[in-house]
């Protein structure tokens, strides 16, 4: 909930103690971390937390009017960038006008290590809310299995009907488990 300008000061002049509470993932820091008194591990977590931030925030700025069709990977590399060092699994929504360009990007939902609950009446709501012609759905997997599951194909089946109830296109839905996105165009699973 930081501003841009909050993120940066927190990353030119760390604070000596944490003032807001930002979450990072272990997962990026774990190994970077030295060994030593128990301020300087979290300190770095804060400050690579605003880092990470501003990170998927330009990454949200940049993608913003782009056509994905010239540029699959863009998508890929933005969930990627999204994703990093996710613990949980979140569902994020990326919403496109009629000419396939990125009108806004949302995370609709957050679970838990191994599943998050998605509800179809809350992504039409806000493809509507969008006037979106289309769609492309990201979710990371922690455990570290970029493979789509049984329960992924279903959701985007499920999703993909109600959508089209509403004329909104689903392009794609991409996995993503650290720097691997698994593309469900890709794989012919739409």
């Amino acid at each position: 909930m930081l501003d841009r300008e909050q993120l940066e000061d927190i990353l030119l002049n760390p604070p000596r103690v944490e003032v807001h509470p930002l979450q990072c993932s272990d997962s990026i820091t774990l190994d970077c971390l030295p060994i030593g008194p128990a301020e300087r591990p979290t300190r770095i977590r804060h400050v690579l937390a605003a880092a990470h931030e501003l990170l998927v925030r330009s990454a949200n700025t940049a993608l913003v009017g782009r056509c994905v069709l010239d540029s699959p990977t863009l998508v890929k590399n933005y969930f990627k960038v999204h994703f990093a060092g996710a613990e949980r699994e979140t569902f994020v929504v990326v919403f496109l006008d009629a000419q396939m360009r990125v009108i806004a990007t949302e995370e609709l939902f957050a679970g838990t290590l191994q599943q998050t609950s998605v509800y179809p009446r809350e992504v039409v709501k806000r493809a509507l809310h969008h006037n979106a012609g289309g769609v492309i759905f990201g979710h990371p997997h922690p455990s570290g299995q970029c493979e789509p599951s049984r329960a992924d194909e279903f959701l985007t089946q499920t999703l993909k009907s109600a959508l089209s109830l509403v004329d909104v296109r689903v392009l794609d839905h991409m996995v993503v488990s650290g720097s691997t996105c698994t593309s469900f165009a890709e794989r012919g699973l739409l």
